[in-house]
């Protein structure tokens, strides 16, 4: 059970999610709140921030806080979620809108000039075994075609 609302004592990874949604699925924040709360117990959404299909940027769990989203890094990272990723016939698919990727890349910078320790930006894939299609795009190959660098 996640339920530690603890402060995050440093903040050096980006992690980039996606929310294993249908294209046609347009949630946000207080939907997965709601996964992440009365499915899963937890005490609050995981993400601490969730990018909406039409680029709208979400604030999920204060940035100040501990996430729960990639358990081997959640004390040093901050989780950002896709909503999309999702195939209708349930595989992966890079489903995210022109919108989403706009306002990924300013997140990020905006993460990257207020947190200074940041030294990488990975995929849910880079770090935990188990979550090999999440965040359901090639993040490395986006981040060097964006120029989007840190550390």
């Amino acid at each position: 059970k996640e339920s530690n609302m603890d402060l995050r004592k440093k903040t050096e990874l980006i992690v980039i999610h996606c929310a294993a949604t249908k294209a046609s699925m347009d949630i946000g924040a207080s939907e997965i709140k709601r996964w992440h709360v009365d499915d899963n117990g937890w005490d609050d959404i995981g993400y601490h921030y969730i990018v909406k299909r039409d680029g709208t940027v979400e604030v999920g769990r204060p940035e100040a806080f501990q996430g729960a989203h990639a358990p081997a890094v959640n004390s040093k990272s901050i989780g950002i979620c896709l909503v999309g990723g999702m195939a209708d016939d349930g595989g992966a698919e890079n489903n995210f809108t022109l919108q989403q990727f706009l306002a990924l890349k300013d997140l990020i910078k905006r993460l990257i000039m207020t947190n200074s320790n940041i030294q990488e930006i990975v995929g849910h894939c880079d770090i935990q075994e188990n979550k090999k299609d999440c965040p359901g795009f090639n993040l490395k190959e986006w981040l060097f075609k964006e120029d989007i660098k840190c550390g």
